[in-house]
């Protein structure tokens, strides 16, 4: 493949990382890189010297984002948990389409599997930015430039952040997730990654245009005792409620996040669907999803070490 994959978030963020990832993974086998990052710094340093070709820009202005498509067929669009998505999506969307793209792979959020009468219903986001995800996937699809979206839930990464500390200082996560029997669907970034950068490299089209990636489907009550048995002592977990949640966590958190956050878990405590996890990772990548289990052992120095 001679023409670089555009990769946008290719510096990495505070959770997820997906761009990061999957810039590193296209690099491996050898296929050119164009890293989309919002700021020089070390991080786009690091991705120069594994030879990626970097583009400093931000994915709100339309001049940036056409002069990084430059000789581009194919792309990874993520943008962060924060205001913006649906402009740059469109913004995306749009020089994609002028520049003549074959294939973006898009980040999304979860939405249901196909066949389910609620999958991708815009009555049925669980939050404003859960509705933004389900309008820009449309964008995509309006674009005509080959859109592939993969939807996730929540990510390993995620509930580390939310717990990490609290388990580090008193051994208990608090959480206001409820009594403990809600059901929590969750996939590790590294998977989604895996995925993206499976189907940006592969020479043909993908098999389909929608990837649901649900690696497990634990109630809350599950989660603690697997991120015990990971860290190999006994972690309590402690329901509060929204209002102490959001006090406890508006410091580290974006008040676009803090929004979606608060409105996803009070529809998973209310929900009464049970989810199922897919095999949609197995089958584009050829390996297993990774466990949250073994994201958690992966991980369990520095939730122990956190502050």
């Amino acid at each position: 493949m001679s023409q670089p994959i555009l990769v946008t978030g290719a510096a990495g963020g505070s959770q997820g990382s997906t761009g990061r990832l999957v810039a590193d993974l296209l690099l491996k086998q050898e296929i050119p890189v164009r890293a989309f990052v919002h700021k020089l710094d070390a991080r786009s340093g690091e991705l120069r010297q594994q030879g990626a070709e970097i583009v400093a820009g931000d994915l709100l202005d339309p001049a940036a984002v056409q002069a990084a498509m430059k000789d581009v067929k194919r792309a990874y669009f993520t943008y962060p948990v924060a205001g913006g998505l649906l402009e740059a999506a469109a913004i995306f969307a749009a020089s994609a389409r002028d520049a003549g793209l074959e294939l973006v792979v898009n980040n999304s959020q979860f939405q249901g599997v196909p066949g389910d009468p609620a999958f991708r219903d815009l009555r049925h986001a669980p939050s404003f930015r859960n509705l933004q995800h389900r309008l820009a996937d449309r964008i995509f699809d309006w674009a005509q430039v080959g859109a592939v979206h993969i939807q996730a839930p929540p990510y390993y990464e995620n509930v580390r952040a939310l717990v990490s500390r609290s388990v580090a200082e008193h051994q208990a996560a608090f959480l206001p997730w409820g009594d403990g029997r809600a059901v929590i669907p969750l996939a590790g970034a590294e998977d989604v990654a895996r995925v993206a950068a499976t189907l940006l490299a592969q020479s043909g089209r993908p098999g389909q245009n929608v990837y649901p990636l649900v690696s497990e489907t634990p109630s809350v009550g599950e989660i603690v005792e697997a991120l015990g048995r990971a860290m190999g002592r006994s972690i309590r977990y402690v329901p509060i409620s929204d209002e102490q949640w959001a006090q406890a966590v508006k410091e580290r958190i974006n008040p676009h996040a803090l929004d979606h956050l608060s409105h996803l878990w009070q529809f998973f405590r209310k929900s009464e669907q049970r989810y199922q996890a897919t095999d949609a990772v197995r089958v584009v990548t050829g390996r297993n999803p990774q466990t949250f289990e073994e994201f958690f052992r992966a991980n369990a120095k520095s939730i122990a070490g956190a502050q």
